[in-house]
């Protein structure tokens, strides 16, 4: 907390996010500002409510101290930025950036709002270092809306591979390097990004439809033509990576595309070994590389599905119960940070020697442990009977408000 504390000006509101982070690293069975603030000991969610929206404060600078946080301690020179969209199903439509659309936390187009992630991987760990949120055309295309939601004026609309080209310059214009970038389809079919990546010498993996076109020498060909000519002799046997229950084996390919400037292409091909189902990537490098370490930057963008899985829930980047921008924005950056200080710790313990009988600690239980351990609160029956007298205040002004309003609109 230290790192970020020059960001706020008074005392109050330093002191009150670092319970804010507290909170979001607790084991409640469901975090937002009410039961964070009955946690931590305060009266009224009011002041916890008053930091996410209207305190002074700026959540970029303290994204840029996560930013920094994580490369510091997690360091390496191979590392993979991973970019990456979740979404959260809404109910109303008053949060910012909420429409119907796919979101693939539900599998399907649902009531959700997107937002896109960059993760830092490496071997001693991985945890998010930049967001976006993704905001629809039908929101840039109604200003009052936008203007009600917090968002600038110059808020104009961007597509999730603008969104993540503009989080990869940050990092890179911040002065940290890093050696790949690693994505799905909604990245590598978009040749400006994959463009914008090469005129900054930064190498990529990035996954491609099967209907997606590429040139060799020989002509130009769909990704899943090419792989019908690939002989048996050319599909070798490699580890995407060490999963929880081994190794993640495939069967990988690849061929030498046609080389317009400088650099190294390649159509990376990736064949199931129990299914036989393929999946492609576009591969580029400044300079060429073997198959193994195409392969280890493919098998990175798992990590982003770990740093969902674990951010969620380990410390409720999904929980916010924000309808503004400021909110929105100010709620994940310090889930980033709450997130990033697990996987730093994590990264520490594993330079420990650990027991044969042991696996090494996870975020899951340092998290247990450094809540049971270190900061677990206790608080008196009577701070406990008050919270319930404030929500069941809180609750009967909201009904009676309700009724109100229908009663005015019959």
């Amino acid at each position: 907390m230290g790192r970020i504390a020059a960001r706020f000006a008074r005392v109050e509101p330093r002191r009150r996010v670092r319970q804010l982070v507290l909170g979001l690293l607790s084991d409640l069975p469901r975090k937002n500002c009410w039961t964070i603030a009955e946690w931590v000991g305060e009266a009224t969610p009011c002041g916890m409510q008053h930091l996410l929206g209207r305190a002074s404060w700026d959540a970029d600078q303290v994204r840029d101290d996560v930013r920094g946080y994580v490369v510091e301690h997690l360091h390496e020179d191979q590392a993979v930025l991973v970019v990456d969209e979740t979404g959260d199903v809404k109910k109303g439509v008053g949060a910012v950036g909420v429409q119907r659309q796919y979101t693939g936390t539900a599998g399907r187009i649902e009531n959700a709002q997107v937002a896109i992630y960059l993760v830092y991987a490496g071997q001693r760990g991985h945890a998010a270092v930049d967001r976006e949120l993704y905001v629809p055309r039908s929101w840039i295309s109604d200003p009052g809306r936008c203007r009600a939601a917090g968002l600038a004026e110059d808020t104009s609309f961007a597509t999730k591979p603008e969104l993540a080209a503009r989080m990869v310059a940050r990092f890179l214009d911040a002065g940290h390097r890093a050696a790949w970038v690693a994505g799905d389809e909604v990245y590598g079919g978009n040749p400006k990004l994959r463009t914008a990546l090469e005129e900054r010498w930064t190498g990529y993996v990035l996954a491609v439809a099967c209907s997606h076109e590429v040139t060799t020498g020989a002509g130009k060909f769909r990704a899943d033509t090419l792989a019908k000519k690939v002989p048996k002799r050319a599909w070798q046997k490699l580890s995407a990576g060490a999963g929880a229950k081994g190794h993640r084996f495939y069967d990988w390919a690849v061929i030498d595309l046609a080389d317009p400037g400088s650099g190294s292409r390649q159509l990376l091909i990736r064949r199931n070994r129990s299914t036989g189902e393929l999946a492609y990537y576009r591969c580029y490098s400044p300079t060429p590389v073997p198959l193994t370490e195409l392969v280890r930057v493919a098998g990175s963008r798992w990590r982003v599905e770990e740093f969902f899985q674990s951010g969620k829930g380990l410390a409720a980047l999904d929980e916010h119960q924000v309808r503004s921008y400021t909110s929105w924005s100010r709620w994940v950056t310090l889930a980033m940070l709450a997130h990033a200080f697990l996987a730093v710790v994590r990264a520490d313990e594993h330079t420990r020697p650990v027991p044969d009988s042991l696996i090494p600690l996870t975020c899951n239980e340092i998290q247990r442990l450094f809540i049971a351990l270190a900061i677990r609160p206790s608080h008196s029956a009577a701070h406990r009977l008050r919270w319930s007298t404030w929500r069941r205040r809180h609750q009967a002004r909201s009904q009676a408000s309700h009724y109100l309003r229908q009663a005015a609109q019959a």
